[in-house]
């Protein structure tokens, strides 16, 4: 048997029910990872060592919990756990310990699933980053908000994680540091526990290795029945996607969903190319609205009793721009995303899913910022579920992905052609 913290969860439950490994095993696994990289990697906000082991000893001690039994996870530090610390990427919030999980938390933990730690956030799932580095190469970043997730999945420290995307900050981690990222559609993954930053867009999402393993902490997260990922014989109406935005994509992005476009197309899907209707092409700007409106909104107190503790970014893209904006244009912002969700949702009477960029390309060097988040704060805006896959590399060997984003409401299928798509290319 592969190393326990290499294993996909997946393969990890098979595992356990066979008696090859203890979930003991795994934690140790894992924390031994954590030694040996993340002092290159930073991915951790706080780590929960002995905790882990001691629910380890309970779990292996029967009977099995759930879905996620034994499985280590991590979570952002944007979210609420009653036993560990839950800072906000934020100095103000450096000895909170909430009284009680976030609803994501509690359910998996429910399905057995063991809390490893708190992984490291941008400042509020802000602009402002953390300390985390890409696992590739730490002269990048891994991008944000979820960078430490995102980081830990991808260098095999946790086998699952949770993240939060107001723009991009579930998806544009996991193309850059070339894990499975998944953002369900709107309001399906509970957002009680969750420190608040614009509360029509905030969604969160979760990280993996492999698509089963989304499907698995899809099911925990919403508790839900376990719908595997289904096989589908027909292949799928695939419209490409440049989005508005095609100029901002690097060449290695552009390239990505070319070369997948291709490979699909001979795999059988019906591939061509689309357009999105209007108003796609203002959404950008309505979803900076909604998310700069909401900022001196959502952290009132904080701008109230701590404003020198506040980062420049956050005292004027959050509370100095969200002052300027008037009632009559927050709410022209909340019609603009109706009438965008319509429009592109007749699109899905003649296509399956559409494929795009999650990214302009590879993470840009440099840690100062977290990169470009225009290819998804529309697919945020539209509430729309979508995954990011690995896909290829980029001019200094970072990873590049494609995104693929499916119909409000129809995650299971998104899944079901993802995998398909996974199978369909090179």
């Amino acid at each position: 048997m592969s190393a326990p913290n290499t294993l996909t969860a997946t393969e990890l439950a098979k595992h356990i029910d066979s008696g090859r490994v203890t979930a003991e095993a795994i934690v140790r696994a894992h924390l031994d990872r954590i030694d040996r990289r993340d002092s290159d990697v930073l991915a951790w906000a706080h780590l929960a060592r002995e905790a882990a082991l001691e629910r380890a000893r309970v779990l292996d001690r029967g009977p099995r919990q759930g879905l996620l039994h034994g499985i280590p996870f991590g979570v952002k530090d944007i979210i609420d756990s009653y036993d560990q610390p839950t800072g906000y990427g934020s100095p103000i919030y450096k000895t909170n310990r909430p009284i009680a999980d976030a609803a994501t938390v509690a359910l998996a933990r429910d399905a057995g699933a063991i809390l490893l730690g708190k992984t490291v956030t941008t400042e509020f799932a802000n602009r402002t980053p953390g300390p985390t580095r890409n696992p590739h190469n730490p002269a990048h970043t891994p991008g944000g908000s979820s960078s430490g997730s995102a980081a830990g999945v991808a260098d095999f420290q946790i086998v699952l994680g949770t993240g939060t995307q107001t723009g991009g900050s579930v998806i544009r981690p996991g193309a850059f540091c070339g894990v499975v990222a998944f953002k369900p559609t709107y309001g399906h993954f509970p957002v009680a526990g969750m420190k608040a930053n614009t509360e029509w867009l905030d969604t969160i999402g979760c990280y993996a290795r492999s698509i089963d393993d989304i499907a698995l902490f899809r099911s925990a997260l919403m508790a839900i029945p376990h719908r595997p990922v289904r096989k589908i014989d027909t292949p799928p109406r695939i419209a490409v996607c440049y989005t508005p935005h095609r100029d901002e994509l690097q060449p290695e992005g552009i390239a990505a969903i070319q070369d997948a476009a291709a490979a699909l197309a001979k795999a059988g899907a019906q591939v061509r190319e689309i357009e999105l209707p209007p108003p796609a092409d203002v959404m950008r700007a309505g979803q900076r609205t909604l998310s700069a409106f909401e900022g001196p909104r959502a952290a009132a107190d904080e701008a109230r009793r701590f404003y020198d503790l506040l980062s420049k970014s956050f005292q004027e893209d959050k509370i100095a721009a969200g002052n300027q904006i008037d009632y009559a244009t927050w709410v022209a912002a909340r019609k603009l995303g109706e009438a965008g969700r319509a429009n592109v949702d007749a699109l899905f009477e003649d296509i399956d899913v559409i494929l795009t960029a999650p990214a302009p390309g590879e993470a840009p060097i440099g840690l100062e910022r977290t990169g470009n988040a225009t290819f998804n704060l529309l697919w945020t805006y539209l509430w729309m579920p979508c995954i990011t896959l690995p896909f290829s590399r980029g001019p200094t060997g970072l990873p590049v992905g494609i995104q693929l984003v499916g119909r409000q409401h129809e995650d299971a299928t998104l899944l079901d052609i993802a995998g398909w798509v996974k199978g369909a290319l090179p």
